[in-house]
């Protein structure tokens, strides 16, 4: 036989029905090494490495892990756990920020790791990208494979599994739209209202009979469907059958910024003067045939204690002028400041940028970290009202944590040229992404950090019930980003409640689509989409 990493990595306990708790299970190691579905359970010595996702908050106790290395696998595990009626859950790259997959109710966790195939599928036109796949397997195979990518995130590590169906955005998102803008197609194992579990394929194609399952796993949230297998992208419109033609193809170069501003010379004026700054340039510029769409940053505003206020920036090297274009960028910031930054440019191939940006942080890659999240969209530049409460919270005297921070992120462009109903993402109307976080270790520590975030983001929007309700200055909340405390009356005194946060006016269609596709609602978690009525 000839062995392959699947068949090196495939050896496991041979496992039915039976081996779910219906009849005494088998031996661990008794199937031959490739030819069943790899499982792990508590005894196992790797158990211990699976059933912990990168927030160390969350610790499962599944009583097993399965790992498919084929869409026929994720069919039999899915199968198993139904007909044993146990609670299923799926970990793609495990970056989930809430306990969705890893909590006391899950019985069996279907890791979809071993299932990490980028390929080109000549039949569909269309790349095919597994489930299982982080995001630094995809963009080195379509770049290197064919010299185009993927509008997604900026964490190597995060899987695309749950990235994609979120809606996952990242630093060429102004220039090209969001990662489901250029999906083309999805496959899915689902379970009907029989209990029998079998894979689907859904495209946007307007007479595939399954395209709502398409359209809600482009911005609907995972685990709400069934177990995603493997991705389709083709841009919408694209022609001919050249795999380099058939999605965006990035800067054969980009400038990459890291500059900083001294807290000590950073007064509460003009604090204010550079989120007004920030946020009216980004308004300013949302044209995605501008130059200045190819410029993408992250703006990092930590508690007073990390020292200073940072940006990270790439810039489409591309322009003759992208030099000044990004000195000026640094110089308005630097006016609204009232104090010179420290940076430096670095002018990269896109590939080697995209690795370096994707691995350089130990918040991205380490896995012994506990945190806290909170998101919101934002429409306009930030109002005065919200600069204070920002400006308080990360001053304030009875908190010392260099991780916890807002992050305000570059949006728009050519993410909002598309409808909000043509996808399951519903905000297409936005300026910055923003993300509120705090990251610690010690487990003593939980209280006064998520108390801290709660705090720090109830006050920002205590005007609307303390989290960013759908208006003319914020658009909800980002699905990627779950936080179960806008589930929660506590946290959450608006009269919107969490699904509204999340997907506006999409959630009814959403719902729709939950019951003719999970009728038995299999797939679920604290946030997920209710069946109608529910």
């Amino acid at each position: 036989m000839k062995l392959n990493r699947r068949h090196l990595l495939g050896g496991g306990a041979a496992l039915g029905a039976a081996g779910l708790g219906l009849a005494p299970a088998a031996p661990a190691f008794a199937a031959p090494i490739g030819t069943d579905l790899v499982t792990v359970r508590p005894e196992d010595p790797r158990y211990g490495d699976l059933i912990t996702p990168f927030n160390q908050r969350w610790v499962g106790h599944p009583e097993l892990v399965r790992l498919p290395t084929t869409t026929a696998q994720v069919v039999r595990a899915v199968q198993d756990a139904v007909s044993a009626g146990k609670r299923v859950t799926v970990r793609g790259g495990g970056h989930g920020y809430e306990d969705f997959i890893y909590n006391s109710e899950v019985q069996v966790v279907i890791d979809m790791n071993l299932m990490n195939t980028v390929s080109y599928d000549p039949g569909r036109r269309a790349f095919a990208v597994e489930a299982g796949a982080t995001l630094s397997d995809v963009y080195n195979t379509l770049y290197q494979g064919w010299g185009v990518t993927v509008p997604g995130g900026v964490c190597a590590n995060v899987g695309t599994g749950g990235h994609v169906s979120g809606g996952g955005y990242g630093m060429l998102s102004r220039k090209h739209g969001l990662v489901v803008d250029h999906l083309y197609g999805v496959e899915v194992v689902t379970v009907d209202r029989s209990g029998r579990a079998r894979a689907v394929v859904a495209t946007r194609e307007a007479r595939d009979a399954n395209r709502e399952l398409w359209w809600a796993h482009a911005g609907g949230g995972g685990g709400n469907f069934g177990v995603i297998t493997r991705y389709f992208f083709r841009t919408p419109g694209a022609s001919g059958h050249d795999p380099a033609s058939l999605l965006p193809r990035p800067p054969k170069e980009v400038l990459v910024t890291t500059a900083a501003w001294s807290w000590d010379d950073v007064t509460e004026d003009g604090f204010a003067r550079l989120l007004h700054a920030y946020g009216q340039w980004h308004e300013t510029n949302q044209d995605p045939a501008s130059p200045n769409a190819g410029l993408c940053c992250w703006l990092f505003l930590p508690h007073r204690c990390a020292g200073s206020i940072s940006l990270l920036l790439q810039m489409d090297a591309t322009p003759p002028d992208a030099n000044n274009r990004v000195e000026r960028f640094l110089a308005l910031l630097d006016g609204a400041v009232g104090a010179r930054n420290t940076h430096t440019t670095m002018r990269m191939p896109w590939l080697k940028a995209t690795r370096h940006m994707g691995t350089s942080s130990e918040l991205q890659n380490s896995p012994t970290f506990r945190g806290e999240h909170k998101s919101a969209y934002l429409r306009r530049a930030f109002p005065d009202r919200q600069i204070a409460a920002i400006w308080r919270h990360l001053n304030r005297a009875d908190y010392a944590n260099a991780f916890g921070m807002l992050v305000a992120t570059s949006y728009g462009g050519r993410v909002n040229t598309v409808a909000p109903h043509e996808t399951a993402v519903a905000q297409r109307s936005v300026i910055l992404k923003l993300l509120y976080q705090t990251y610690w270790k010690d487990p003593t520590e939980d209280a006064a950090n998520v108390a801290w975030l709660r705090e720090f983001y109830r006050d920002v929007y205590a005007d609307t019930g303390g989290v960013p309700v759908p208006n003319d200055v914020t658009d909800g909340c980002y699905i990627n980003y779950p936080d179960s405390d806008i589930s929660d009356p506590a946290w959450n005194v608006s009269a919107a409640p969490w699904h509204e946060l999340y997907y506006k006016g999409n959630y009814a269609r959403l719902q729709r689509v939950k019951a003719a596709w999970d009728p038995g609602n299999v797939f679920r978690h604290r946030q997920s989409i209710r069946l109608p009525g529910a």
